[in-house]
C-alpha cells in the first residue's frame, strides 16, 4: 500500500519509533477492510469512523500515530495471548492477531452490541492469523485468572478493575488511558508479584470504553457531579482557587448529590416550563452570576449557556459533553 508506506515514512521522519514487525502489521492489514469511510483522515494521520450508531455516536479507527504508539508500548512477542479491551472495529486486534501469530490469541471484549456484531464481520477473514475471539464483557469471567500476556485497553477507565488485573500473568502488564472524559494518562501497569506499578507514559484524550456512556444525559445530577469533581480534581491540580470560589463548587456539588431520585430529565426537546421547574436547572441557575464563567471547565459541556433557556432546545445543544468521539 502506497499510501501505507509514505504515513509510516512521515511519522518516523517526525520522530516516532516504528518497528520492522510493526511497519510489516500495518503495510499488510489494509485499514479499508474495516471501513467504508474514506480513508483521507487515516493517510493524514487522524482517527476515522468507521461505524455510526442507531444513536448517532461515531466510533473511529484511532489515529495511526496512537495505534504505533500502544503497539510499541505492549512490547509483544510472537505467541503471546492478549486481551483488548474495545473492538475499535477490528483493524487493532487484526494488526495484533498479525503481531503475535498463528500460534498467539486475541480476546477482544466489547461492551456494545452495534461494535461487536460490526466487528465479527469485519475480522472473520483474519481468524488464519491468529486465534481471534470477539466476546461481550460478561464472557470474560471464564477466562482463568494469570491468563493474559498483555492487556490492551481502547477507551478511558477511572480505574482497571480488580477483575482484568486477576487475569494478567506475572511479569504481563496492561496499557490503557485513566483518568476522566476530561483528563487521561496513558498508563503501563506492570504486575510483579502481588504489587503492580504504575508508568505514567503522558496525556492522552480516549472517549469511553463504552459508548452507551456517552449516550447519557449530562444534566442528570449523578452524571453532571462526575463530570464537575473530574473537573475541579484536575483544575486543583494546576492552579490554586480561591476560598469562597471552593466552597461555591463544593456546596454546589453537595446540593446536585442531595436531590430526590426520579427527577425528570432535561434535554432539547423539553419544553421552557419543564426547563424552568426541574430542580437542576433551578439550581444551576440560582448560581449562574459566578457559576456562568466556568460552566464549560466544570462540565465538559461547551454548546450550552445556562444563562439561555433557548439554547437548551437549540442545535448546538449536545448530550454527549461537546465530544462526539475523542478517541484518537
Amino acid at each position: 500500500m502506497e499510501s501505507m508506506m509514505k504515513l509510516l515514512e512521515d511519522l518516523e521522519k517526525s520522530g516516532l519509533l516504528v518497528s520492522k514487525d510493526i511497519k510489516r502489521a500495518m503495510n499488510e492489514i489494509n485499514p479499508a477492510q474495516f471501513t467504508d469511510h474514506d480513508l483521507d483522515l487515516f493517510w493524514s494521520d487522524n482517527p476515522v469512523p468507521f461505524l455510526i450508531t442507531e444513536s448517532g455516536i461515531s466510533k473511529t479507527i484511532s489515529a495511526p500515530h496512537m495505534i504505533i504508539t500502544m503497539l510499541h508500548h505492549l512490547e509483544i512477542k510472537k505467541n503471546y495471548s492478549i486481551l483488548l479491551m474495545g473492538a475499535k472495529g477490528g483493524y487493532l486486534s487484526a494488526l495484533l492477531g498479525n503481531l503475535v501469530g498463528k500460534n498467539g490469541k486475541i480476546t477482544i471484549i466489547e461492551p456494545h452490541k452495534e461494535v461487536r456484531d460490526y466487528t465479527e464481520n469485519r475480522i472473520k477473514d483474519y481468524f488464519h492469523s491468529a486465534e481471534i475471539l470477539v466476546n461481550k464483557p460478561s464472557d470474560l469471567e471464564n477466562v482463568n485468572d494469570n491468563y493474559y500476556d498483555r492487556v490492551l485497553i481502547t477507551g478511558f477507565m477511572k480505574k482497571v478493575p480488580s477483575e482484568i488485573k486477576f487475569k494478567v500473568k506475572e511479569d504481563g502488564f496492561i496499557l490503557g488511558p485513566i483518568g476522566s472524559i476530561i483528563h487521561q494518562r496513558l498508563i503501563k501497569k506492570e504486575k510483579f508479584g502481588d504489587e503492580w506499578v504504575d508508568t505514567d507514559l503522558g496525556g492522552v484524550v480516549f472517549g469511553p470504553l463504552d459508548i452507551g456512556d456517552l449516550e447519557k444525559n449530562l444534566l442528570e445530577p449523578e452524571n453532571l457531579v462526575e463530570h464537575m469533581e473530574s473537573a475541579l480534581e484536575l483544575i486543583l491540580e494546576v492552579i490554586e482557587i480561591e476560598e469562597d470560589s471552593l466552597n461555591r463548587i463544593n456546596n454546589l456539588i453537595w446540593s446536585l448529590k442531595n436531590l430526590p431520585p426520579g427527577i425528570p430529565i432535561v434535554d432539547e426537546y423539553s419544553s421552557e416550563e419543564e426547563i424552568l421547574e426541574n430542580p437542576v436547572m433551578e439550581l444551576l441557575l440560582a448560581e449562574m452570576e459566578w457559576l456562568g464563567p466556568l460552566w464549560p471547565i466544570l462540565t465538559g459541556i461547551d454548546g450550552l449557556d445556562i444563562g439561555n433557556i433557548e439554547s437548551i432546545n437549540s442545535e448546538y445543544y449536545s448530550n454527549t459533553g461537546g465530544h462526539e468521539d475523542l478517541i484518537p
